[in-house]
């Protein structure tokens, strides 16, 4: 009979459910395997880090691709800043002319007694209806839209209603 309780106190593993054993394996190891789920996190970061800090065949033509691009945009700089050397150049030499026609004109005025101002005026006259494209036209004389005796402060001369202000004061309603 002593066979029997002990055979009936053990269990033979085929009797066990898998979740007990699970639950078993956890209370006993848990900590050891948390600790070793970390580690092999830790680990997987670190190779993936290694792996990307490796230089690619990529990322040197890529290299090679930002510096012919920054090369190119540095020769369109330069290209654009003597074209706008070069406008700057004529439009100077322009000035200088513009400037020397001025002196001979007020030098040439001044050799023949005309005054200064009455050729700066009529140049300026010129200048303006040369520049300006827009032919204005006279204006039609119009008829007033009043009468010339119309005072809006006499309350004469107007149509037949005329505003007057209000009493000062309480009102007088009751």
């Amino acid at each position: 009979m002593d066979d029997d309780v002990l055979l009936s106190r053990k269990d033979p593993l085929g009797n066990t459910d898998l979740g007990s054993i699970v639950g078993e394996l956890l209370s006993q190891f848990g900590w050891y395997l948390l600790l070793l789920c970390i580690v092999v996190y830790l680990l997987v970061q670190q190779l993936s880090r290694r792996r990307s800090s490796q230089e690619d065949p990529g990322s040197h033509r890529d290299a090679v691709l930002v510096a012919r691009n920054q090369e190119a945009m540095e020769a369109s700089r330069r290209r654009m800043q003597e074209e706008l050397d070069a406008k700057a150049v004529v439009f100077r030499e322009k000035q200088k002319e513009k400037e020397e026609e001025r002196r001979k004109e007020k030098l040439d005025r001044l050799q023949h007694g005309k005054s200064f101002r009455a050729a700066a005026r009529q140049s300026e006259a010129e200048d303006e209806a040369s520049t300006s494209t827009v032919v204005r036209k006279p204006k039609p004389d119009r008829k007033p839209l009043r009468s010339g005796d119309y005072n809006p402060l006499t309350g004469q001369g107007g149509g037949s209603c005329s505003w007057r202000p209000g009493r000062r004061g309480p009102s007088s309603g009751g």
